[in-house]
């Protein structure tokens, strides 16, 4: 009976052992198989985690504009101001296309509308600078001013003509009615009607009220509700502003042979020929109203005696003094025929981190 009784406590140790055995042993199986769900997880998540293009895809157009927007490839935009001979400019752009490598896109807007709304501001800046397959570009179309800076973006060559506002005015008031010589099967909006500027100002009609005379101030101005404002001195300014520091060149129309060798010296590979084709092309003036007739000394005075006009008229004075003083530094004449001026820097007394480069 005491031997039984020892057997007994002698198993009893070895019973709960076995049993502490088991419990670790399913112990150990559900830590495991929760570490393989946790594991499986993790890697699921890390699987799931964006890469590289990925990331880019989840960031801001706008910051993207930033990566892309680093081509040292010309972009040039040319908002155009109808009736200033933009149509005979761009025509000898188009003709370098192939030999200068360049690309030449024109900017169509809907309802032939100058200003643009907003979203479509941001996704033509982010176009035209993240479109790498198409530079150098040339773009150019009937619109104001964008800021690309204002969507994050790196400002472009701008570019423009200005003419003469009330030469302007009666120019595209005949062209609405008359049409041209480049697009004669056209159908324009006032064809038909035949009346003249002068009793168009007599009438007091509106294709002549001089409220139309306020266009290359606004459009300078930009895409802003007060550049609109008919008469507003802060849109003239901001013109003005614009044209010292958002424009590379603004040239005029009755200068147009100078704006354009000034344009070929800024940008040689881009524009390299456009002169001699200006020159020599029979193409140099493509498009001439079909029929205008000058108006008299007195609708001229009264046109000239608003206040729109005058505005207009200190906007052009102004291009006009600016563009002299680039005509005067920027070319030479050399036989008679009007050259750029270049290569009259260079760079001296260069060191670095071994001394002395060039003296």
């Amino acid at each position: 009976m005491r031997v039984s009784r020892q057997i007994a406590l002698t198993k009893r140790p070895i019973v709960l052992f076995g049993v502490l055995v088991v419990f670790i042993f399913f112990f150990l199986e559900m830590q495991i198989g929760q570490l393989k769900s946790e594991n499986k997880e993790l890697r699921d998540s890390v699987d799931n985690l964006p890469n590289e293009n990925h990331i880019r895809s989840l960031l801001s157009p706008l910051h993207a504009m930033r990566v892309t927007d680093q081509s040292n490839e010309p972009l040039v935009v040319y908002n155009r101001v109808p009736k200033t001979g933009s149509t005979s400019f761009t025509h000898q752009v188009y003709a370098l296309t192939k030999e200068n490598q360049i690309y030449v896109l024109h900017v169509n807007i809907s309802a032939n509308s100058l200003k643009m709304a907003l979203p479509d501001q941001y996704k033509m800046v982010q176009n035209m600078t993240s479109w790498k397959e198409r530079k150098p570009a040339f773009y150019h179309g009937h619109f104001a001013y964008v800021d690309f800076e204002q969507f994050g973006a790196r400002e472009p060559i701008y570019i423009n003509i200005l003419r003469e506002p009330l030469d302007r005015l009666i120019s595209h008031y005949y062209f609405m009615r008359y049409g041209d010589n480049l697009r004669k099967g056209l159908k324009r909006k006032r064809q038909g009607d035949t009346t003249t500027f002068d009793e168009c100002v007599a009438q007091k009609g509106h294709s002549c009220d001089p409220r139309e005379l306020w266009l290359q101030v606004p459009l300078l101005c930009g895409q802003l509700a007060e550049c609109w404002k008919v008469g507003s001195q802060w849109a003239l300014e901001r013109a003005k502003q614009n044209l010292l520091t958002r424009y590379t060149l603004v040239g005029l129309t009755e200068k147009m042979e100078e704006f354009i060798v000034v344009l070929e010296a800024i940008l040689p590979n881009m524009f390299k020929g456009i002169s001699s084709k200006y020159r020599t092309g029979k193409d140099s003036h493509v498009r001439n109203t079909s029929h205008k007739e000058m108006p008299s000394e007195e609708t001229i005075a009264t046109m000239k005696s608003t206040k729109v006009y005058r505005m207009e008229k200190e906007l052009y004075d102004f291009a006009a003094k600016q563009f002299e003083f680039i005509l005067k530094t920027s070319t030479v004449l050399e036989n008679g025929i009007l050259q750029p001026k270049t290569n009259l820097f260079h760079y001296e007394k260069i060191y670095g981190p071994k001394g002395l480069i060039k003296s």
